[in-house]
């Protein structure tokens, strides 16, 4: 029990009995508020309405009156004991006529007003006013629908989808209570049915969450913040915060779906006007009708084709139309299981369907609401709603591995076979959440998926090696230097064809763009593209290309000569140790990321080139920073001074994983891979650790991945010697793990 100011126990817990509870106390608590007399009714609105009680909820409450009472007195004596307790109260004070007045001119007094439920007084002046208020919603549903919708989208846009968002508000985003009321109103106006059990379901599993952020804040509180997710688990009898957040997801689909569905039949519907039933062919077993997909009559037997399902949904998808939900009750209900392997009809629409470009999402999503994709890949049901903590992924995996095939059909051209990269960007993910390398561990789950569809053996050994070298070429584009011939001997050893290297290529691209914006950049592209290119010549010819060693060019003008472009900066300067680290720290000051570095040498001169991006955007005055960099160079700027202000400013996680070195060969140098924490300085932090150790950096790729750092140092010499590796990886763990100054 809570405890309120006025002594009122109010039931806490998690629950639709807590809840019911909850509305229980209250409509007997307030009963004894309203004066006895005629001509009064005390009606809930809201939560209270609709016996949704949250722990710390409002009281939405409106007093009736037919003008024959005190109504002022009487509303002193209502609303003050509820102040009293401390309550949150939203109220007012009407007779039936104005209520109704309001109801049509205030689309959200309407919405209220749809789900009012008496309290206590006269039940006559409640039943006057919901006939009248769900009769005036109903002849203005014309007017009031669009408006709905319009509501809907700016709330959407400012709040974001719910099943995509890690820390999202279950009230008011994209598939979350507030759209539920919208479907309710949908529903009263008649046009569609919004009460169907898996929406039922997911409002009861959603209601549940809200009443857990209550009792965890102690507070009102909407948004599923992640430092709450193991304590909710645990009110909500689930195993981890990562259960709590996948069922929110699916639940939050689920609604979205509906709401989608919804708003579909709004659009065909026309009041007063009887719908006109048009059937168009659109494929076999397959119509058109009023804008939908629906099943040929002839399809609809005892014992249906067990390709129907996926007939059909290539069909909409080609065809660029939703999937009518009788139709996918239907097939969910009766259609048979695949056998495997599939039969090529089967086959053939999987891939029509992953080629379908942007259709793709919205048909796989209403097939997968159904429970039909699951029957297709039964590994699905494994990455269904399976969330990514990484900031950079913008879905879930499931609907990370759609996008990616969604964004693969872009690049269908430009491979010796589609099919091969539609299937392979489907099921490239299929080892997360899976002990291990996910690329590793995914591999012969996605061979396993391929033989079932059908492939030939020499197809499956193809998806099988995509899956699981999918990160072959952003990671080692970004972490390796591409002009040495052991980074591109190992690409091509690896790949083995260059058929295999255009899948990849293409993969990566679409993995990319099916990620967020964070996942790919113009420097990202070109160095992808680069790897490609040699990696294509030596499979073509059999040699590796060999770049010639960089020369430092005379510097024109006084030095240290410093030349600044939008993403990349050129510092020439006499030669001295820890040149890097100070290029590196007043880059950091002006918060540009290094996404490359090279060090050339020569005669006593020394340049550094590094590939840079703002971190937060917007780029520095050039001015500025060619300033800076020249004092910084020359030991005018205490780079350590001021990135110690800095850090100390800057959050830091305090469970994050210990940094890691991982050693590689290369020619004519050793790399020193690190692994870590990223934050700003890090780079100016091992730089300078590896000059005061006497590592010379020849070149440096930085790689950011969300909140993680993975840095490859290319040092100078064989390094072969045991002890002198333990002292340079000593060092620099030692500055990863340690803040500036």
């Amino acid at each position: 029990m809570v405890m309120t100011s006025a002594g009122i126990e109010v039931p806490a817990g998690v629950g639709a009995a807590a809840r019911a509870a909850r509305a229980a106390t209250f409509d007997d608590w307030l009963a004894t508020l309203l004066p006895t007399g005629e001509g009064l009714a005390l009606v809930a609105v809201g939560g209270l309405g609709r016996r949704e009680c949250a722990p710390h909820g409002d009281l939405d409450l409106v007093l009736l009156h037919d003008g024959s009472a005190e109504i002022d007195r009487v509303a002193e004596k209502l609303w003050y004991p509820i102040w009293d307790a401390r309550l949150s109260l939203d109220h007012s004070v009407r007779t039936v006529d104005e209520a109704v007045d309001v109801a049509g001119s205030d689309l959200k007094a309407a919405l209220g007003m749809l789900d009012a439920r008496l309290v206590a007084g006269e039940a006559r002046l409640l039943t006057r006013l919901r006939e009248r208020v769900v009769a005036q919603w109903r002849r203005g549903a014309a007017r009031a629908l669009p408006e709905l919708r319009e509501l809907s989208h700016k709330r959407w846009d400012a709040h974001g989808e719910l099943a995509f968002l890690l820390e999202g508000d279950v009230k008011e985003a994209r598939g979350g209570l507030r759209d539920l009321g919208v479907l309710r109103a949908i529903g009263y106006a008649g046009v569609a049915d919004a009460t169907r059990p898996a929406v039922r379901a997911a409002r009861r599993w959603l209601l549940d969450v809200r009443d857990a952020l209550h009792t965890v804040a102690g507070r009102r509180a909407d948004r599923m913040l992640a430092q709450d997710r193991a304590e909710l688990a645990g009110l909500l009898d689930l195993a981890n915060g990562d259960d709590a957040l996948r069922r929110v997801t699916d639940a939050a689909r689920t609604v979205a779906y509906a709401v989608d569905d919804a708003w579909r039949a709004v659009d065909r519907w026309r009041p007063g006007v009887p719908a006109r039933v048009q059937r168009v062919p659109v494929a076999r077993d397959v119509v058109e009708q009023n804008g939908e997909v629906v099943l040929a009559r002839a399809a609809v037997t005892p014992r249906p084709d067990p390709t129907l399902a996926l007939r059909v949904a290539a069909a909409a998808a080609r065809a660029r139309l939703p999937i009518a939900r009788p139709t996918l009750e239907w097939l969910a209900e009766f259609s048979s299981p695949l056998p495997s392997p599939w039969p090529a009809p089967a086959r053939d629409a999987l891939l029509t369907l992953l080629g379908a470009g942007d259709p793709l999402t919205a048909t796989w999503e209403a097939c997968d609401r159904y429970g039909l994709v699951a029957r297709w890949l039964p590994e699905w049901a494994r990455v269904r709603s399976l969330p990514q903590h990484n900031p950079v992924h913008r879905f879930t995996v499931d609907r990370h591995l759609v996008e990616t095939a969604r964004a693969a059909a872009a690049y269908a051209r430009e491979v010796p076979r589609p099919d091969l990269l539609m299937l392979s960007a489907l099921l490239h993910d299929l080892g997360k959440g899976l002990p291990g390398d996910h690329s590793t561990v995914g591999a012969p789950l996605a061979a396993t998926a391929a033989a079932r569809i059908g492939l030939p053996a020499d197809d499956v050994q193809t998806v099988e090696r995509v899956v699981r070298l999918h990160l072959l070429l952003p990671e080692t584009a970004t972490r390796r230097d591409l002009a040495d011939p052991v980074t591109v001997e190992a690409v091509a050893d690896a790949v083995g064809d260059a058929g295999t290297l255009a899948l990849l290529y293409a993969l990566t691209r679409a993995d990319a763009a099916a990620t967020g914006p964070a996942a790919w950049s113009s420097w990202k592209g070109r160095l992808v593209a680069e790897l490609v290119d040699r990696v294509e010549t030596a499979l073509d010819t059999g040699r590796i290309p060999r770049t010639p060693p960089v020369a430092v060019p005379i510097a024109v003008g006084p030095l240290p000569c410093v030349r600044v472009t939008q993403d990349r900066v050129v510092v020439t300067a006499t030669d001295r140790p820890g040149l890097l680290a100070a290029v590196a720290g007043c880059l950091s000051l002006h918060r540009l990321d290094v996404v490359a570095a090279d060090v050339a040498t020569q005669d006593g001169l020394a340049r550094v080139v590094c590939g840079v991006q703002p971190r937060y955007g917007s780029e520095p005055a050039p001015g500025t920073l060619t300033g800076d960099l020249r004092r910084a160079v020359t030991g005018g700027l205490d780079v350590a001074a001021r990135l110690a202000a800095r850090e100390r400013a800057a959050r830091r996680s305090a469970d994050a994983a210990a940094p890691r070195v991982v050693w590689q060969p290369a020619t004519g140098a050793a790399v020193l891979e690190l692994r870590a924490m990223d934050s700003p300085g890090l780079l100016y932090r091992v730089a300078q650790a590896l000059a005061v150790a006497g590592a010379r950096v020849r070149a440096a790729r930085i790689s950011t991945l969300g909140g993680d750092a993975v840095d490859a140092f290319y040092l100078v010499g064989e390094w072969g010697d045991a002890a002198a590796r333990a002292s340079v990886e000593a060092a620099v763990l030692a500055a990863a793990g340690s803040r500036a100054g």
